[in-house]
């Protein structure tokens, strides 16, 4: 059994205080890419064909399967990611591999989608939405996804910079920032579904530059080239711009500087992970 595991981009991130748990309070428009890893259920143990994703009972993946099997009382099994999501970039990859694990463990063992929902906090922040996908407003700590009808009419040109940054040292710098203003966008400048939803931005930015000052750079160099405002996924150390279709979007990731981890056009999905039949 095997599935494409969807990445996550945040169209938009606010970050309130810290709840009693330790968490954040968030709210997020997030939205699902065709960008997939792909996610393969073995017998056990776990395979991945990059190196710096762990194979031990720390991948969310696994970790996923595992609740699963425990929940239906059905013998463990293993996963072999095949990964295209770079890592560490604000994208979601491992929490979207950890929800179509969940999928397919649901699928082996007959287990109800619901059941499923209430495993997903309990994984990862990121997999309740990743479980659900496509266009939606993503709230507490990530455990309360409200799905919107689907989004469209535009395409994300997606690039990951020479960067790997820490979500938890991303969050560390925000508690020590204070309030700011991050870079927005709004108006003509967002697709028209996204007009009545904006300004769009993300309070993570200011964190993430802290950490890793050359997402400022990349973002700048991005706006430069592009003549378009230019956003952050997450926690980073992903950028993205809205682009009016895929053909377009593609051809402005043909120029993109030189070191880029990733550069690709994206068009949207309607759900997290798909099952490859």
């Amino acid at each position: 059994m095997r599935a494409r595991a969807f990445a996550k981009v945040n169209l938009a991130l606010r970050v309130g205080g810290v709840r009693s748990d330790g968490f954040h309070e968030l709210s997020s428009l997030s939205q699902s890419i065709d960008l997939h890893d792909t996610v393969e259920l073995i017998d056990h143990g776990v395979e991945v064909d990059v190196s710096g994703v762990p194979t031990d009972h720390t991948n969310l993946a696994l970790a996923a399967l595992e609740a699963v099997s425990e929940a239906a009382g059905g013998p463990p099994t293993g996963v072999r990611l095949t990964k295209r999501i770079p890592t560490r970039a604000g994208l979601a990859g491992g929490s979207a591999d950890a929800a179509a694990a969940l999928g397919l463990g649901g699928e082996r063992y007959g287990m109800d989608r619901s059941v499923l929902a209430r495993i997903a906090p309990g994984i990862g922040s990121d997999v309740p939405f990743c479980l659900v996908g496509g266009s939606a407003i993503v709230s507490g700590r990530g455990e309360v996804v409200e799905s919107l009808d689907p989004l469209g009419g535009f395409a994300l040109g997606v690039v990951v910079p020479p960067l790997e940054l820490s979500t938890a040292a991303v969050f560390a710098a925000f508690d020590g920032l204070g309030p700011g203003d991050p870079p927005s966008i709004g108006g003509s400048a967002l697709p028209p579904p996204l007009r009545d939803l904006g300004p769009l931005r993300n309070d993570l930015y200011r964190a993430a530059v802290s950490v890793a000052p050359g997402v400022a750079d990349w973002r700048s160099e991005l706006e430069s080239r592009w003549g378009r405002p230019v956003a952050m996924s997450g926690s980073g150390s992903s950028l993205f711009a809205y682009f009016t279709d895929w053909d377009e979007a593609a051809s402005a990731c043909d120029d993109v500087p030189v070191g880029a981890r990733l550069a690709i056009g994206c068009t949207l999905m309607d759900r997290g992970w798909a099952i490859e039949r």
